[in-house]
């Protein structure tokens, strides 16, 4: 990434603090530049979890826990609120678990991304991550994949969550972003693995994959794999304590934000026009 590049995303983040009023406490690319497989136009996918003063979170009524800026000069940006994105780590959430092993970091405030990297083990549920990456292969093969022409670029994004799903079938742990992690440990025939490089290869070099003729090899290898898990019964998920999330939450306001929510002090929020204040 050239430096104008970067120091834009930083102040894109900056733009987002400034306007939300709020902390940004990490931010990743996402998408097929942390994937591995972009070309020189692809986007900048960048994810980010924030969190609000304190008194933000003193409600009876919950707020949006969503901050999505338009796309611009290739940068589309958006963000989950810290509670947002703690509820979905314990659900073991694929998109949130790809932005905490990210290669690609633009920022990492407070200590909450090394705690969510050591409950990983604890939370991560291969039977969640399975529904997910099934339900997204099947819905791209389905959209994009179909017929004598066929989007060709779209074969990735029904090739990787194919092989995150055998990742998982062959019980390897945390599927990893990066697509080559999952290329490298889990295709293991050689004309499949020369299509898929071949194809990767023409992608990075730039060349814009559009519509083209069907790719046999892989066409014929990801449809069998998702007619046989999608014919194979999938497990329900497991619920997982939030005891240990409530307390990073509690942990991480009082890191950021500090102890007081005082009138007058960082930390508080006026009440609205025509509430009166407390007594005493």
């Amino acid at each position: 990434m050239n430096e104008n590049r970067e120091k834009g995303i930083q102040k894109a983040l900056a733009g987002v603090e400034e306007e939300h009023d709020v902390t940004i406490l990490y931010a990743c690319e996402s998408g097929s530049r942390a994937w591995g497989f972009e070309s020189a136009d692809s986007d900048y996918d960048v994810r980010f979890i924030y969190v609000h003063q304190t008194p933000w979170y003193l409600t009876i009524a919950p707020e949006r826990d969503v901050i999505e800026q338009p796309v611009s000069d290739q940068l589309d940006l958006s963000g989950w609120d810290l509670p947002k994105a703690l509820e979905l780590f314990r659900r073991s959430n694929p998109p949130l678990l790809e932005w905490i092993q990210s290669p690609i970091v633009y920022r990492s405030k407070s200590g909450l991304i090394s705690e969510l990297r050591r409950l990983l083990p604890r939370y991560y549920s291969p039977i969640s991550c399975m529904h997910h990456y099934l339900h997204m292969a099947a819905g791209n093969l389905r959209e994009y994949l179909k017929g004598d022409e066929v989007w060709t670029k779209k074969y990735f994004y029904v090739l990787r969550p194919v092989l995150a799903c055998l990742w998982i079938e062959q019980g390897r742990g945390v599927v990893p972003t990066e697509f080559q992690k999952l290329v490298d440990a889990v295709v293991t025939d050689p004309m499949l693995r020369r299509e898929i490089d071949t194809l990767l290869a023409t992608k990075k070099q730039g060349d814009e994959l559009r519509k083209g003729p069907r790719n046999e090899i892989i066409s014929s290898f990801v449809e069998q794999q998702v007619s046989r898990m999608n014919a194979s019964e999938q497990a329900n998920p497991e619920t997982k304590d939030k005891r240990l999330l409530n307390r990073l939450f509690l942990q991480t306001l009082l890191e950021v934000n500090g102890r007081s929510i005082e009138p007058g002090l960082p930390g508080y929020r006026e009440p609205a026009a025509g509430l009166s204040q407390p007594e005493g």
